[in-house]
């Protein structure tokens, strides 16, 4: 069941001057967080225990929400707790707000070694998902971001709906490169464009990537987040 959620939840960084991708596995928080079945905590660890000897080097396992919001990741504290770690694997999380950043920060060396935030290319979405404006989000992004770094972690921006949005429907590559200057600008040291609705092909992800790099933002700045849901 775990594998039939998680194969199509992936990141990838571009890295044009080279012949491989840094793959970011984001399946124990992107591809269980809606699961309407609660999945029992040992059945995360397993997983992630799993995956940790796959040879992955980047493992978001979990995110500091409310679980008023997303009940299934209320048990973050324990999945973090009971995870084998490997020194090399990078272990993050995805905390949206200060609270999350702060209660990571309480757990120290139980914690996570990166954190991630994410925004929207929609209004509509930002509203309907968190409760904000686009630009109501990235201030508060400014706080998680500045108390991350001042515990030394690292931190990774994402942005939902960069190709197409449920409720506004396309959206043009040039709404999406200021989010990605500002998250960047932020303290951010990659920032994801997430295909959220899986929408995009192969023609619209290159020209969306097209127009940032034409805005002088580097590709290893860059990852891609892809949803194979429509095949």
């Amino acid at each position: 069941m775990l594998f039939r959620i998680i194969q199509n939840c992936f990141t990838f960084t571009i890295r044009r001057s080279s012949n491989f991708v840094r793959i970011f596995e984001v399946g124990p928080r992107d591809g269980l967080q809606n699961e309407k079945i609660q999945v029992p905590t040992s059945i995360k660890i397993e997983f992630i225990n799993r995956l940790s000897q796959t040879g992955l080097k980047y493992i978001e396992v979990t995110s500091f929400v409310s679980p008023k919001w997303i009940p299934q990741m209320s048990d973050h504290v324990e999945v973090l707790a009971g995870i084998d770690r490997i020194p090399d694997i990078c272990y993050s999380a995805l905390t949206p707000n200060v609270q999350g950043i702060n209660k990571v920060v309480s757990l120290g060396k139980k914690g996570v070694d990166e954190v991630a935030i994410f925004s929207a290319a929609s209004e509509t979405f930002s509203k309907k998902n968190i409760n904000c404006s686009i630009e109501t989000s990235l201030q508060r992004f400014n706080d998680v971001v500045k108390i991350a770094h001042e515990k030394n972690l690292s931190v990774r921006g994402s942005i939902s709906c960069t190709v197409g949005c449920p409720y506004e429907g396309k959206i043009k590559p040039s709404q999406v490169v200021p989010l990605v200057e500002k998250l960047l600008d932020m303290g951010c040291y990659e920032v994801a464009l997430a295909d959220t609705i899986g929408v995009g092909t192969p023609k619209s992800i290159y020209e969306l990537v097209k127009e940032i790099q034409s805005n002088d933002i580097p590709s290893n700045k860059l990852a891609i987040h892809c949803h194979d849901t429509y095949g």
